[in-house]
């Protein structure tokens, strides 16, 4: 076993879950960097080291780095590692804002087919929000 985990925690990924297993080690990778647990020049895991920590292919794992160096969030230097860019956090934050606009896109697409009006979807957002804010202090609290 590799010892890479010690200071990389991603969640475990599956089979099971949605997208394909090196998106969920792509999305896990810039979830951490955009929520500051790693910052700029932090060491990734080698390839073959998270691989082995997430039971899946070194192809896998290479995939995800691959794709992260192309979007500017992590860099390798030959020899010595592979790790995480100077704008790697403003960059993820902006693939995240990206995502999370494609995802309100299609919430206002699902209210708009089941009927809701403008205000409704408005008022279904305030909902959410007020319902994530009282669990981020419910979390601080305990």
């Amino acid at each position: 076993m590799s010892g890479s985990k010690k200071n990389f925690l991603i969640p475990p990924i599956s089979a099971a879950a949605p997208g394909a297993l090196y998106q969920q080690i792509l999305d896990g990778i810039k979830r951490e960097i955009s929520e500051g647990r790693l910052a700029p020049g932090s060491p990734l895991p080698s390839f073959r080291g998270l691989a082995e920590d997430l039971l899946v292919s070194v192809i896998t794992v290479k995939r995800a780095y691959e794709e992260l160096e192309r979007e500017g969030i992590i860099y390798r230097r030959q020899g010595l590692g592979t790790f995480v860019s100077d704008m790697g956090h403003g960059r993820s934050r902006e693939v995240k804002k990206s995502r999370a606009r494609e995802l309100f896109q299609e919430a206002i697409r699902e209210g708009t087919e089941a009927g809701l009006s403008e205000r409704e979807i408005v008022q279904l957002l305030k909902e959410v929000i007020e319902e994530k804010g009282e669990l981020v202090h419910a979390r601080k609290r305990n």
